[in-house]
């Protein structure tokens, strides 16, 4: 069995040119987003990756205590299938090389983005579909997209993930939009830890119509 007390979170961050206008909003949000999950009861350990046409780890596995304030720097175009490859691949190889009993019961990946593919030269839309539709059905991996000023639920499901989880966000309400993921996920890490042995892991709460609206510029 994995640890049911055991969360971990993997955070992969645009960083592409266009970010530099919302680069203290991202900045705060990532905070706020951050000091959400201290709050819930469990273990968490964080890694993030951030990218543009290149793809950089900044940490792997911190504790969630230890999470250090985002740096963000702008630059660059937007990989944004590279990368998401990378690091799910990455992601799975390195849990699977692990003791069963020590891997985490829950695993986030979250995606930001400010903008559109524009950069990948490895991984197409279909291929980075099947592999989040996969993690998702076989090993209950939640994916969160969050996509500013663009039809994010039409995106994510290119991308595999949910409607549920998908959500469009302005540029001006960045922080918002990961403090109401940020509770979101709380809560599904709340539900994942009271959940009986065997049970279907509970994934996270839809956005409403009301947040939706609320994450509009």
């Amino acid at each position: 069995m994995t640890r049911a007390d055991l969360t971990h979170l993997y955070f992969l961050l645009d960083r592409s040119g266009s970010m530099q206008s919302i680069k203290t909003d991202t900045e705060g949000g990532f905070a706020a987003f951050v000091d959400e999950q201290r709050k819930t009861a469990g273990e968490c350990r964080v890694t993030l990756a951030q990218f543009d046409n290149e793809y950089d780890v900044v940490y792997s596995g911190k504790p969630l205590a230890d999470v250090p304030p985002l740096d963000l720097q702008p630059r660059g175009s937007t990989a944004l299938l590279d990368a998401m490859g990378r690091l799910v691949t990455t992601a799975g190889a390195e849990l699977a090389a692990m003791p069963e009993d020590q891997r985490p019961g829950t695993v986030i990946v979250a995606i930001m983005t400010d903008g559109y593919e524009n950069a990948s030269q490895e991984w197409t839309h279909p291929a980075i579909k099947a592999l989040v539709e996969q993690q998702t059905s076989d090993y209950a991996w939640q994916f969160l997209y969050m996509g500013a000023d663009q039809d994010a639920i039409e995106v994510g499901a290119s991308l595999g993930v949910s409607a549920d989880a998908s959500v469009t966000y302005g540029r001006s309400k960045t922080s918002e939009a990961m403090k109401v993921s940020a509770a979101k996920l709380s809560k599904m890490r709340a539900a994942r830890m009271a959940a009986p042995a065997g049970a279907p892991a509970p994934m996270m709460e839809a956005y409403t119509a009301e947040e939706r609206a609320g994450l509009e510029d």
